[in-house]
């Protein structure tokens, strides 16, 4: 019979100081702008904030009736599907083949680590410029290849775009942790399947990717809320939710209608959808992703 082992504190100020600076930091940074959000969301503020008007629910109201902001969900949920798949998929794949190296493993998995010390703003100026319809580098071979690339009018291409700045900036994140899984998986599992006849695919698909599992949740719920929330400087950066707003995600479209339009309720509005929206798909992926996790 397993003994649970537990810590116990000889007086109560210990734990307290102990847990104090999380606290502080998770209420500061997290409990009081959401309430903020939530408050602003029930008022109508004018573009100076000098006057304050309660509205209730108007504003929740005026989203469901805006039909660009209902087009942003679904170039969100495309965006997102494309960023967490693209980017599990590569970033799997990259690891498999750093885990197999053995001269020189240090120098590749080196520089699979280096785009995750990019700023993401820096990462969408860096796409931007490879892909500039006029001197960007990408471009001038695509033109030869028979491929008019120009993200500026072509809303796919403009997706395209943010997508392979989103993957190319979290994957060295799902690298790390991908590689970590795959060095902690006892090789004479592998080695007892190789005896048994399994070839390369096969233990890979009934071996190594079932233990792979916690991680690959893992890595899923924070791929999601890293396509919802944090892409906004990218998007910014590379294509400012255009063609038209083809590529407004649900994050950029906070941004601009609070700083641009300066329609300050409706912005705290859909920042109050938005945060919604990351906790239920988070407790979806909690509820009935994690059943088929083996730990």
């Amino acid at each position: 019979m397993a003994v649970e082992k537990r810590v116990r504190f000889k007086s109560w100020w210990l734990p307290a100081v102990l847990l104090a600076p999380q606290v502080i930091v998770i209420a500061v940074f997290f409990f009081w702008p959401a309430g903020q959000a939530l408050v602003q969301s029930l008022q109508q503020q004018d573009a100076f904030g000098t006057s304050t008007e309660w509205v209730g629910l108007d504003n929740f109201r005026r989203l469901i009736d805006d039909s660009s902001y209902l087009a942003s969900f679904k170039t969100t949920a495309v965006f997102s599907v494309l960023v967490a798949g693209l980017g599990l998929s590569i970033s799997l794949a990259l690891a498999v083949f750093a885990d197999r190296v053995v001269r020189g493993s240090s120098i590749y998995k080196t520089l699979l680590i280096w785009p995750y010390a990019v700023a993401p703003a820096v990462a969408g100026v860096l796409w931007l410029f490879m892909f500039a319809p006029s001197i960007g580098i990408v471009s001038y071979g695509l033109r030869h290849m028979g491929v008019e690339w120009n993200h500026l009018l072509n809303s796919n291409q403009a997706m395209a775009l943010i997508v392979f700045a989103a993957v190319w900036k979290h994957i060295s994140y799902n690298f790390l942790f991908f590689l970590a899984g795959l060095q902690s998986i006892p090789r004479s599992l592998i080695e007892a399947a190789a005896i048994d006849g399994a070839g390369p695919w096969r233990r890979f698909w009934n071996i190594v990717f079932p233990l792979l599992s916690p991680t690959t949740f893992f890595l899923l719920v924070i791929n999601i809320v890293y396509a919802f929330f944090d892409t906004f400087a990218i998007v910014d950066a590379t294509t400012e939710g255009g063609p038209g707003k083809d590529t407004a995600i649900l994050v950029y479209k906070v941004y601009y209608d609070g700083f641009k339009a300066l329609d300050l309720g409706g912005s705290a509005a859909q920042s109050v959808v938005l945060m919604a929206i990351v906790v239920v798909l988070t407790v979806i992926q909690f509820r009935y992703v994690e059943r088929k996790v083996n730990y």
